[in-house]
């Protein structure tokens, strides 16, 4: 979608003072008369860089005068962290790593506290701060499907896993996780009571409907395409993939019933030389109307709920964590997937040469 790449003015007086009641930057303020600082902040790249520009980096350096250079990140940086760390040749000085990065790396002691807590974010979701790390954006894996090609609309995993009633090609995506829990979700399992998973009664449901799986997709942007081109006309993925594929005009919906959501946030590697800086700037992405700008480049849902009041009503619906979505979603177990992942993951790959 086309969206200006630069805070307006009026944006940024609003934005710096609702920051500023909040305290969110007034350490900072108080030492831009000294020195500023420049930081290098890793992103996922792509849209994000462009999202974060306008809704975090732009406005902090406006706010303290600390530089902000935003550099992409490969997709699991946790080498990178754990090289910086060991080296102390610091690359950047925050960087955006998901709940199962973030426990792997806070396992090793690679990770820098970012020095507040949630009494000091009130209005963030109780899941998105802990003491190494702060939850800036919320995805969901949910189910799409084409309105062309779909005259039966499925409402559930049920639905998608029922091909007699819900006919249509089909894909899935090449992995156990999500996999296994769609397909508990389908056999009736309900969302509260999925984890841990069962994973027997998994694989009775996907024997079932491994023949008539059309696609199994290895990666996001393949499931993009699939969708886009018609290639299927259902198929389960991230909600932000799908929403830019919808955005773009393709005749699809998404179903937010039985969703799983997960969280990516900002860290800071051990013993970074600007970490007092790198805390300021964490703890300014935590401001309600800056994660309500980057919802108009990036579908995904900010993590701190007060940003809806300020999010008009139509995008808010295609986010995750807006109230109508994230009611029926729940969050996914990282703790169980950390601990069977590389089991389970052995397992499926052999049940799919079966």
């Amino acid at each position: 979608m086309t969206t200006k790449q630069t805070t307006s003015r009026r944006e940024v007086i609003k934005l710096t003072a609702g920051a500023a009641a909040a305290g969110i930057f007034a350490p900072a303020l108080s030492g831009r008369a000294v020195a500023a600082t420049q930081i290098t902040v890793a992103d996922p790249g792509g849209p994000f860089g462009q999202a974060f520009r306008k809704a975090f980096y732009d406005p902090f350096e406006k706010a303290t005068g600390n530089k902000v250079i935003n550099v992409a990140r490969e997709a699991e940086p946790t080498a990178q962290f754990k090289a910086m760390v060991e080296t102390k040749s610091y690359t950047w000085d925050v960087c955006t790593l998901t709940l199962s990065a973030r426990d792997i790396l806070a396992k090793q002691g690679l990770l820098e506290p970012i020095g507040f807590s949630h009494a000091d974010v009130p209005g963030m979701m109780p899941e998105a701060v802990s003491p190494l790390w702060m939850g800036t954006d919320v995805y969901s894996t949910v189910l799409a499907y084409r309105t062309d090609r779909v005259k039966n609309a499925p409402t559930s995993w049920a639905d998608f896993f029922d091909v007699e009633k819900f006919p249509g090609r089909r894909a899935l995506r090449k992995n156990p996780i999500d996999t296994l829990e769609q397909a508990l979700l389908a056999d009736g399992v309900s969302l509260d009571q999925l984890y841990p998973l069962d994973v027997e009664r998994a694989y009775k449901v996907l024997n079932k409907i491994k023949p008539h799986v059309a696609v199994w997709w290895t990666g996001g942007a393949q499931s993009t395409q699939l969708l886009q081109s018609g290639e299927v006309d259902m198929i389960p993925g991230w909600n932000a993939r799908f929403q830019a594929a919808i955005d773009g005009g393709t005749p699809a919906r998404i179903v937010w019933n039985q969703g799983l959501y997960s969280l990516e946030g900002w860290s800071m590697p051990k013993g970074g030389p600007r970490s007092d800086v790198a805390r300021q700037f964490i703890k300014f992405c935590a401001d309600p109307k800056g994660q309500a700008l980057f919802t108009e480049i990036l579908a995904y849902g900010p993590t701190n709920l007060d940003a809806y009041k300020t999010i008009p009503e139509k995008r808010a619906a295609d986010l995750p964590t807006s109230p109508q979505n994230l009611k029926q979603m729940r969050l996914a177990n990282e703790d169980w997937w950390a601990a069977n992942r590389s089991a389970v993951t052995e397992r499926f790959n052999a049940w799919l040469l079966s």
